[in-house]
This record gives C-alpha cells, sequence and structure tokens, in this order.
C-alpha cells in the first residue's frame, strides 16, 4: 500500500498535476500583487479621497460575492480544470482595464469583474489542489497557499523594480498579462481532469454555534487584516509618508515576502506548538509590527512593520479552520465553510470599510484600528481556543483546510 502511494506520488503525471496546480496559485498572487502597487497612481489620476478609493475598493468585493455561488454551480456543471483555466486567464485579461478606465464607473465596473475573475479562480484551483493533495496521499496544502505568497511577492518586487526605472503603469500590467497567460497556456494541460458533479454533497453553510462563531469572528479579523495590507500598505507609504511608487510597492513585497515564510514553515509550527499558543504569538507579532510600524512613522519602520504583519498573520487562519474542523457535532466541511465564510467577508468588505475610517480621521487612524484587531486575536485565542477544543489531532492544518476548499 505503501509502495503504492509512494509511486502514484512520484509518477510524472502527478508532479506535473502539481506544477500546473502550483502555476495556477503564483499566478493568483502575481497578478494581485501587479494591481497594488498601482492603486495611489489611480487614486491620483481620477481625484478621489480616501472615503471615495474605499468605496471604489468595495466593488471587488461586490464582484467575488455574487461569483462565488456562480463558482460552485459552474465547477459542479463543467468540472474545475475548465473553470480554473478561464477564470485564471479572465482574471489576468481583465488586469490592464483597472488602468485603462477613463473614469471611475468604468474603473469600478472592472473592479467587479476583476473580483468575480479572482472568486471562481479562488476557488476552482483549490479545488484542483485538493484532488493532488489527496493522490499524494500527504498533506500539501500550504505548499501551494505559499507559493500564492510567493507570487504576490514577486509581482509586488517587479512592479517596484519597474516603476524605479521609469517603466509606465499600463506598459508594466500589459507585460504581466501576456506572461502570466502564456505560463497558464504552457501548463494548463497538467491540470487534473475533473468530471462534473451531478448532485450536492450536502448544505455548505450551517446557523454557526457559540464555537463557530467565535472561530469566525477571528478568521474575519485575521483577513481583514491581510486585505487591508493588499489594499492600503502602498497607498499609506506613498499618501501618508510621502514616499515614491517604488518604496510604497517594497511595503506589500515585504508583507508577501515574510507570509510565504510563514506558510512554507506553517506544518511544522502547528505541530510544534499548541494551536492556542501559536495563536497568541501570531496575533501579538501582527499588532505589535503594524502598531510600532505606525507610531515611529518612518518609511523603513513600515515596511519592516508590514513585513512582520505578514510574518504574524501567516499561519491565523490555519490554525482557526484546523479548530473549525474539530468542531463536535458539526461536520469538518460545514463547520469550516462556515467560519471561512466569515473570513472572505472580512477579507473583502474590510479594506473598504478602512477607507471610510480614513475619510473619517486618518489612515494612520484606520490602520491602527487593525492593529487592535491583531491584539483582539491575540487575547481571545485563550478563549476560543479552549484546552479542550485545542487539542491537535493527527490530521495536519493544511488537510483540515482542504475540506472547505473541496
Amino acid at each position: 500500500m505503501d509502495q503504492h502511494h509512494s509511486s502514484a506520488a512520484s509518477s510524472p503525471s502527478l508532479f506535473l498535476a502539481r506544477g500546473a496546480v502550483s502555476t495556477l496559485f503564483f499566478v493568483n498572487g502575481a497578478i494581485l500583487a501587479s494591481w497594488v502597487p498601482h492603486i495611489p497612481a489611480v487614486k491620483a489620476r481620477h481625484s478621489i479621497s480616501d472615503g471615495q478609493l474605499g468605496l471604489v475598493l468595495l466593488s471587488m468585493a461586490v464582484g467575488s460575492a455574487f461569483a462565488l455561488p456562480l463558482a460552485s454551480w459552474l465547477i459542479n456543471r463543467f468540472g474545475s480544470r475548465l473553470i480554473a483555466t478561464a477564470a485564471v486567464l479572465g482574471f489576468c485579461l481583465t488586469l490592464p482595464l483597472l488602468l485603462l478606465s477613463p473614469n471611475v464607473f468604468l474603473l469600478s465596473s472592472s473592479l467587479v469583474l476583476f473580483g468575480a475573475c479572482n472568486s471562481i479562480l479562488d476557488v476552482s484551483m483549490n479545488a484542483q489542489a485538493v484532488v493532488v493533495e489527496q493522490r499524494y496521499n500527504r498533506p500539501i496544502m500550504s505548499s501551494f497557499h505559499g507559493l500564492f505568497s510567493l507570487g504576490g511577492l514577486t509581482g509586488a518586487g517587479i512592479a517596484g523594480l519597474w516603476m524605479s526605472r521609469g517603466v509606465g503603469d499600463v506598459q508594466h500590467v500589459t507585460t504581466m498579462m501576456i506572461v502570466t497567460i502564456l505560463a497558464v497556456v504552457v501548463v494548463r494541460r497538467g491540470l487534473v481532469a475533473s468530471p462534473p458533479k451531478k448532485e450536492n454533497q450536502g448544505p455548505t453553510f450551517v446557523k454557526p454555534t457559540r464555537i463557530l462563531l467565535g472561530l469566525g469572528i477571528l478568521t474575519f479579523f485575521a483577513l481583514l487584516t491581510e486585505g487591508a495590507m493588499a489594499d492600503w500598505s502602498a497607498v499609506y507609504l506613498h499618501d501618508v509618508l510621502h514616499t515614491d511608487a517604488a518604496t510604497a510597492a517594497v511595503g506589500f513585497a515585504a508583507c508577501s515576502l515574510m507570509m510565504a515564510v510563514g506558510r512554507f514553515g506553517g506544518d511544522r509550527l502547528a505541530h510544534r506548538f499548541s494551536p492556542r499558543r501559536l495563536l497568541q504569538a501570531s496575533g501579538a507579532l501582527a499588532a505589535l509590527g503594524l502598531g510600532g510600524g505606525l507610531l515611529l512613522g518612518t518609511s523603513l519602520a513600515a515596511i519592516v512593520g508590514f513585513g512582520l504583519v505578514g510574518l504574524g498573520i501567516a499561519n491565523i487562519v490555519p490554525v482557526l479552520f484546523s479548530a473549525a474542523g474539530r468542531t463536535q457535532g458539526v461536520p469538518a466541511g460545514t463547520a469550516l465553510a462556515s467560519v471561512a465564510s466569515s473570513g472572505y467577508l472580512g477579507f473583502l468588505a474590510g479594506p473598504p470599510l478602512i477607507g471610510v475610517v480614513a475619510e473619517m480621521s486618518s489612515l494612520s487612524v484606520a490602520l491602527g484600528i487593525v492593529s487592535l484587531c491583531c491584539t483582539f486575536i491575540a487575547f481571545s485565542a485563550r478563549i476560543v481556543l479552549h484546552p479542550r477544543r485545542s487539542h491537535t489531532d493527527k490530521v495536519g492544518v493544511s488537510a483540515q483546510i482542504t475540506a472547505v476548499e473541496s
């Protein structure tokens, strides 16, 4: 039996499948990170305030939210391989539209499409990752999510380098679109064939229990923090600390780098420390990193702080998902879906809310509230992850995550 699984895991077709799915995760992160550094320029080009920018960014959240149920239907109807390929190509093609939009209405419309493609890609590529992980017969999901962060690092790094050399924003995103589409075309045949599902496996969402509600609240704050780094780190460095565009891009690159480091080491940390202690340390590190960077008020301190946020939040969601998967009396997949929906709401709706707060006070105050959210995670871990419920079973954290992503 072991020999069979070992042989299966080393087969060329499975290796190609893992490479193809890894490419989808990497491209997803790279395209998102290619948009982030240009947000300050887009904001200035359309002469909009922080509050108005927050509302414009909400368009991406709206597109993602409406596409979620569509994603499930499309995957069940056509299979994840076809939908993942179509979604990633649409995602890449939409990127230049964000900078070419001549007015706020078309910008918002483009963001709706961008968010919808991202949402469908997120669901379908994770469905592909689940199949590959099952064939490997061991947890490898963390590596896929690490590649998403690595893609974010690469995208932000390329953007910063090209912007420092005076490359135009449209030229940059167009080049990224072409390169990523070529990468997808090369590897798409390696994606796993996924026959359509004729019937549903059961309810996806349930009324949350008290335990799931607590886990969902913490997941909301964790992904709100991640979304804040994606959408507001460059704006903070550029508008508040008055750095150039290239330096502004470094903030998100630092966050992505440290998040990738944390995620690639996530399985090892989850086995070495208790989930409660890991969650406390992660929340505290993110809170101190962001709070310290804001208080010092220099570009270097902010970049270091954003990096510490990335390292801190890297493993918060895996810990919370793992705890949800062990909730008594609720099927693991259903519990994980309930908690994940709260987190996804935080990731999508959090950044626009930050814009509203920034409009009412300042962006520094708004990001300070994000630091308090991380502090709340650290202090609440003792209550939410009660020792009675934080026992680590034999299944890895990443294996628990696959239940919600399948």
